[in-house]
């Protein structure tokens, strides 16, 4: 049983536990029947505490956006809690489920097909503004004038359509867009995979700054485990439904506790030769399961190189091994000696990339 970590209720903005996002799956045209379920998110437990960032990451259809859009109830939960400042998401409905709507917002991972072609940017912006109904009038086109601002716009481009910008400049109006009704709790579904790399470390450094302005509270969806390091304060990891480990982030990529995360850190790309010569990449044997039938026990078990026999037949908890290091692996403690992999040597060169990866923008930025 997935036990949720927490840090006192105090210091949480977001409760999530035993969250569940299952689909159905349906054969037939006209007389359908179930034939089985997609397990999306299958029981996670985790909290977000006020002003800081959660990155979570893992590989493609592992449930990362599946959480994100059920913690703001875009999905209806299956199962599960999500408390909020001390109310549960799950329960609300109708006029209740639109005022919280304010306070929890979403940026969306596709800057082309998130934003109305049909809409000016002013209307893309305004229009959050108006349901809530927080301005009106002529301090509507003001408040949109001052978030383009804030987002690094001209406010003149309130006229424009969507087709007139570029891809960072279209995530900016989607920054805008969450913005306008003054959120505590935005989700980032991964904001920066579809930008050149010079613009994802633009775009990440506005999402510190406003963050830092406003006291935002971030949950950073992401694959790129170096954007990930930079941003968030804690590193979640999940794999086929489930959260394998969280930590902080630094004690994370230094000392990985999971056979699954030491395998994804050792696929980072490191730009110096004489380190990939060196440290020996964990390759996994075959394919990610189908979420419609999970691996009993360890999801992880049909691919992990240390798998024993219990890994298979017991589903491990999900444990504080110590410093709020959580890990679900039954050989967790050993697994930094059995698995090839050099850990803080990758750290060090995923910090050093990082570093001249924001020394090169800010050069390109004066």
């Amino acid at each position: 049983m997935t036990t949720a970590p927490t840090s006192g209720p105090s210091d949480n903005l977001i409760d999530v536990t035993g969250l569940e996002m299952h689909f159905p799956v349906h054969r037939g045209i006209i007389f359908q029947r179930r034939v089985g379920t997609v397990k999306a998110v299958d029981g996670i437990s985790f909290s977000i505490k006020k002003g800081e960032t959660l990155g979570l990451v893992g590989e493609s259809g592992c449930g990362k956006s599946t959480t994100g859009r059920a913690i703001l109830q875009l999905y209806r939960p299956t199962a599960g809690h999500v408390i909020f400042e001390g109310q549960d998401l799950t329960k609300l409905k109708g006029d209740a489920l639109r005022r919280m709507r304010r306070r929890v917002q979403m940026i969306f991972q596709d800057p082309y097909a998130s934003l109305n072609p049909r809409m000016t940017v002013g209307d893309i912006i305004g229009e959050p503004i108006r349901v809530h109904k927080l301005r009106e009038g002529k301090a509507v086109r003001a408040r949109v004038e001052e978030l383009l601002g804030l987002v690094g716009l001209n406010p003149g481009f309130a006229n424009r359509y969507p087709h007139e910008f570029s891809g960072g400049q279209r995530q900016r109006i989607g920054i805008a867009r969450a913005l306008a009704v003054e959120p505590q709790f935005v989700v980032c579904d991964e904001p920066v995979s579809a930008l050149d790399v010079s613009i994802q470390a633009q775009v990440v450094n506005l999402l510190e700054e406003l963050q830092q302005k406003l006291g935002l509270t971030y949950l950073f969806i992401a694959h790129d485990l170096s954007v990930v390091k930079h941003i968030s304060d804690r590193v979640a990891v999940m794999y086929l439904g489930k959260m394998v480990e969280l930590s902080e982030g630094a004690t994370l990529y230094r000392q990985p506790l999971h056979p699954y995360t030491q395998a994804l850190l050792s696929a980072v790309p490191i730009p110096d030769p004489k380190i990939e010569q060196q440290r020996r990449r964990i390759i996994l044997e075959g394919d990610v399961p189908s979420p419609l039938n999970p691996p009993s026990g360890c999801h992880f078990h049909t691919r992990c190189p240390i798998a024993v026999q219990k890994c298979s037949d017991e589903e491990p908890p999900f444990v504080d091994y110590g410093d709020g290091h959580f890990a679900a692996c039954w050989r967790a403690r050993e697994s930094g000696e059995l698995m090839p992999t050099v850990a803080k040597q990758q750290a060090d060169a995923l910090t050093a990339r990082i570093a001249a990866d924001i020394a090169r923008v800010k050069h390109i930025a004066h």
